[in-house]
C-alpha cells in the first residue's frame, strides 16, 4: 500500500484528537443515535445488555431529578427531544433483550443477563402470574394515568399558550413603549415567550412517545411469552411448564426493566408540565402552599386523631401522623422568635455603606405626585389604572409629535392635599389639582355651569366650568349632554396638557442622537451630510425645540434636515433655519390644521399691520429686533382677540395667516396671551390647500 503522508507527516488522526471528536456535544450524540440504531439490527452479548439496563435506570433517575429541581418548565426545554430519545433506547434494549430471550432462553433464566433475571426474581416472588400481574399494573399506571394526564395537561397549556401570545407580545410593545423595559428585555421577553409556546406544543407530541411506547412493551411481553414457549417446546424439547416458566420469568423480567424507566420518565414529564405557573422547585412550592396553613394541618391531625380511636383501625398509624401533624401545625402557628445576633462591643463599629451624594443630583423629567387619598388610582382593577392610560398617552404623543416622551415617575406625597396631586418637569411643578375618587367629573360642553348637585369646580387642564358628580347621576349627565369624565382621565388630560407645551424642554440632546440614530438607512446618509458638517448637533437640537415650541410634529426629520441642509450654508440664525423648515412642512402644516370641509380655516393679517411690523424690525440683517410702541402692541393684541372669537362663536379654529417676514415676531406676542393659536406665513401654504378666509386682524 502507498504511503499517503506527506514530508513524513502520517495523515491519521492522533488519539487525542479522537477524543476531542468525541467530546464535542454533536458527535457524541450523532455516536449515540447510531449506537441505538446498532441496537436494532446487530445482537449484543448479556453483559453488554446488563450494562445498557443499568444505564436506561440511571438516566431515568437524572431526568426524574431534574425536572423536579428546575424552577420553571423553560429551563429544560430539550425534554421533548430526550423522551424522544430515551423512547428510542428502551425500544432498542427490548428488541435486544427480545432477541437474547428467544435465543438463549432454554440455557436458562440467565441467558438474557443478570440484570433480567434479578428484576424477574424480585417482581414475580416465586410465581411467573404474579409478576404479570404486576407489569400489568405497572403499564396501566404509565399509560392510562401518568401518560394520560401529563398528555391533556400539555395539550391545554399548548392551546392557551398559542391563544394567550397575541395579547403577551401586545404588553411586551407596550412596556416597550412606555419605557419599562429597554430593546434588550423586549428582545429577551418575547424569545422566552416563543421558547414556552414551542416547548408546550413539542411536549403535547411527546406525550405520544410514551403512549406508544407502552403499547410496544405489550406487544413485546406476548410475542417474547408465546414465541419463547414454541422456541423451547418444538426446538429444544423443554416441557411445557418448564419452558413457560423460563420464559415467563426472563420475559416478566424484561418489562419491567424497561417500563420503570419508562414510568420514572412519565412522571417527570407530568411534573414538567404541571409546573407551569409555579414559582421555584417543586419542594418548596409544596412545602409553601401545603405545609405553611396551620388551620389545615390542624384539621388533618384532628381527623387522624379520631380514626385512630375507631374500634378496628390500627391505632399506632393514624396516630403517628395526628401527633405529626399536630406539632407541625403549632409550630406554624407560634414561629419561633428571632434570635438577636451577639454583639461584640471590643469589635470595631462597622460603618454602613452611605448613598454617594452623586445619587441626589439626579432629576426626573417627569413626575407625578399624588395625595395618599388617590393612591388607588394605580391599582384601580375596575376601571383603567392612571400607569395603562400614560402609557397610552406617552404613545400616542410619540405618534403625533415624532418623539418618545421621558418616562413618567409616580409617587406619594404626603404633603399635598388627601386627593390632590401634582405634576412637575424638570423637578419643577408645573400643574396641580384635585381630582374625586369615586366621582364623575361633568362638563358641559357649551362652556357653561353644569346644573347639576355636586361640587363645582375649574377643570384643570383648560380651566372651563366643572363638577363633580356622584357617579348615580351618570345616565342623568349623560342625557342632558354633558361630558363625563373619570379621575384617572381628568388628571390624563392636565398632563396631557403640560407634556405638550413642555415639549421643547423635554426633548434633549441624547434624545435627539437617538432620533438620528434611529433614521432608516436610506435617511442616515443626508444626517450624516448635515451633522456636523453644516450645523452643530446642538444647533440642529434647537431647531427641533422651536418646532416643538409651537407643537409643530418633528417626525418628518428628512424634511427637517433637508430644510435644514439647505438654509444653513446662508445663515446661522435659529429663527431663519427655523422658518425654512416650516416652508419645508408646509404640507404636514396646512394638513393638521385643515377644518372638517377639508379647507384651512384662515384669519389673516391686514397690509396696515404687515407694514407696521416691517417698519417696527430695527437692527441689521439676522439681528434685527422687534420695537413697537407699547400702545401699538395692545391695539394689536385686542385685534387678535375679537377676531379669533368671532371666528370660534361661528365654530372655526382658524390659523393666523401673515408674510415671512413677520411670522417670527408675531408669533413671540400671540405665545404670551394665546399660546394655542398658529401663526403661519405665506411661504408654508402649500399650493395644493384650500383656503377659506374667515376674518381679518
Amino acid at each position: 500500500m502507498a504511503d499517503t503522508s506527506v514530508a513524513g507527516v502520517s495523515n491519521r488522526p492522533s488519539p487525542s484528537e479522537v477524543w476531542g471528536w468525541l467530546a464535542r456535544g454533536e458527535v457524541g450524540l450523532a455516536i449515540g443515535i447510531v449506537g441505538i440504531i446498532v441496537l436494532l439490527i446487530l445482537p449484543i452479548p448479556p453483559f453488554m445488555l446488563d450494562l445498557l439496563l443499568t444505564i436506561s435506570i440511571g438516566s431515568s433517575i437524572l431526568i426524574l431529578m431534574t425536572a423536579l429541581l428546575i424552577k420553571k418548565p423553560l429551563e429544560f426545554t430539550a425534554f421533548p427531544t430526550v423522551l424522544l430519545v430515551t423512547t428510542l433506547y428502551r425500544l432498542g434494549l427490548n428488541l435486544a433483550s427480545t432477541r437474547l430471550i428467544l435465543s438463549h432462553g432454554h440455557e436458562g433464566a440467565h441467558g438474557a443477563g443478570d440484570v433480567i433475571k434479578a428484576f424477574g426474581d424480585l417482581m414475580m416472588g416465586g410465581s411467573f402470574i404474579i409478576g404479570l400481574i404486576i407489569f400489568a399494573i405497572l403499564v396501566l399506571v404509565n399509560f392510562v394515568v401518568v401518560t394520560k394526564g401529563s398528555g391533556r395537561i400539555a395539550e391545554v397549556a399548548a392551546r392557551f399558550s398559542l391563544d394567550a401570545m397575541p395579547g403577551k407580545q401586545m404588553a411586551i410593545d407596550s412596556d416597550l413603549s412606555s419605557g419599562l423595559i429597554d430593546q434588550d428585555q423586549a428582545k429577551l421577553r418575547r424569545k422566552e415567550l416563543e421558547q414556552e409556546s414551542t416547548f408546550f406544543g413539542a411536549m403535547d407530541g411527546a406525550s405520544k412517545f410514551v403512549k406508544g411506547d407502552a403499547i410496544a412493551g405489550l406487544v413485546i411481553v406476548g410475542i417474547n411469552i408465546i414465541g419463547g414457549m414454541l422456541i423451547g417446546i418444538l426446538q429444544h424439547d423443554m416441557a411445557a411448564g418448564a419452558a413457560a416458566e423460563t420464559y415467563t420469568l426472563m420475559t416478566v423480567g424484561d418489562g419491567l426493566v424497561s417500563q420503570i424507566p419508562a414510568l420514572i420518565i412519565s412522571i417527570a414529564a407530568g411534573l414538567l408540565v404541571s409546573k407551569a405557573g409555579v414559582e421555584g422547585a417543586a419542594d418548596k412550592a409544596l412545602v409553601k402552599q401545603l405545609a405553611m396553613n396551620p388551620l389545615s394541618l390542624g384539621m388533618v391531625s384532628a381527623t387522624s386523631g379520631v380514626l385512630a380511636f375507631i374500634p378496628g383501625m390500627p391505632v399506632i398509624p393514624f396516630l403517628a401522623v395526628a401527633v405529626g401533624a399536630g406539632a407541625l401545625a403549632w409550630h406554624r402557628s407560634h414561629p419561633a422568635p428571632e434570635i438577636a445576633p451577639m454583639i461584640d462591643l471590643d469589635a470595631a463599629p462597622v460603618e454602613q455603606e452611605e448613598e454617594p451624594i452623586s445619587a441626589s443630583l439626579a432629576i426626573d423629567d417627569i413626575k407625578i405626585e399624588l395625595g395618599y387619598g388617590l393612591l388607588a388610582l394605580i391599582n384601580d382593577l375596575d376601571g383603567r389604572k392612571l400607569t395603562d392610560q400614560i402609557r397610552a398617552l406617552r404613545k400616542t404623543l410619540a405618534a403625533d409629535y415624532g418623539f418618545v416622551m421621558p418616562p413618567v415617575r409616580i409617587l406619594d406625597n404626603m404633603r399635598l392635599a388627601t386627593q390632590g396631586y401634582a405634576i412637575r418637569i424638570k423637578e419643577m411643578e408645573c400643574g396641580a389639582g384635585e381630582v374625586r375618587i369615586g366621582s364623575l367629573m361633568a362638563m358641559d360642553p357649551r362652556g357653561g355651569q353644569v346644573e347639576l348637585p355636586g361640587d363645582h369646580v375649574r377643570e384643570p387642564a383648560f380651566g372651563l366650568p366643572a363638577t363633580w358628580i356622584d357617579d348615580g347621576l351618570k345616565e342623568e349627565a349623560t342625557f342632558r349632554g354633558y361630558t363625563i369624565v373619570d379621575p384617572a382621565t381628568v388628571l390624563t388630560t392636565h398632563l396631557t396638557e403640560i407634556l405638550k407645551d413642555n415639549m421643547a424642554d423635554l426633548l434633549s440632546f441624547a434624545e435627539v442622537q437617538k432620533l438620528l440614530k434611529d433614521l432608516a438607512v436610506d435617511q442616515k446618509k443626508l444626517a450624516d451630510d448635515v451633522i456636523p458638517a453644516i450645523v452643530t448637533g446642538t444647533t440642529f437640537q434647537r431647531v427641533l425645540q422651536a418646532l416643538l415650541r409651537e407643537r409643530v410634529s418633528i417626525r418628518d426629520l428628512q424634511a427637517i434636515l433637508e430644510g435644514v441642509a439647505e438654509a444653513a450654508p446662508h445663515t446661522t440664525s435659529i429663527t431663519s433655519l427655523v422658518e425654512s423648515v416650516r416652508a419645508k412642512l408646509g404640507r404636514q402644516l396646512c394638513w393638521a390644521n385643515r377644518g372638517d370641509d377639508g379647507a384651512l380655516p384662515i384669519v389673516t393679517l391686514s397690509p396696515d399691520w404687515e407694514v407696521a411690523f416691517s417698519e417696527a424690525l430695527v437692527g441689521n440683517g439676522e439681528e434685527k429686533q422687534l420695537a413697537m410702541a407699547p400702545s401699538k402692541l395692545q391695539e394689536f393684541i385686542r385685534g387678535v382677540r375679537e377676531a379669533f372669537e368671532r371666528a370660534a362663536l361661528a365654530g372655526d379654529s382658524p390659523v393666523l395667516l401673515t408674510s415671512p417676514l413677520a411670522r417670527p415676531y408675531v408669533r413671540q406676542i400671540i405665545e404670551r396671551f394665546r399660546g394655542q393659536t398658529v401663526v403661519m406665513s405665506q411661504n408654508e401654504v402649500h399650493p395644493k390647500a384650500r383656503l377659506r378666509t374667515v376674518g381679518q386682524v
